[in-house]
């Protein structure tokens, strides 16, 4: 019964997710995340879409650190 309700969940969430990113009244990827880090415990292809988007988010906060011209890692150690 646990197994069954992490599974509704997550595939809820990732549902909510997935309408988030095509409408533009919510942010899917608030609900979409969640999601994939609960299914993942369960499917392997959920961890494999959570360790792409994972990647990705890494990759597109290291471009725009280059545009903007600020380091990152400086800017956590002056805090």
């Amino acid at each position: 019964m646990s197994k069954l309700l992490e599974v509704s969940a997550g595939a809820g969430l990732v549902v909510l997710g997935i309408a988030g990113l095509i409408l533009p009244v919510m942010p899917g990827w608030v609900f979409l995340i969640p999601g994939l880090m609960i299914l993942s415990r369960h499917f392997r292809w959920a961890k494999g879409m959570l360790e792409w988007a994972k990647k990705t988010s890494k990759e597109a906060r290291s471009r725009f650190d280059d545009l903007s011209g600020r380091d990152h890692k400086q800017s956590k150690q002056g805090k």
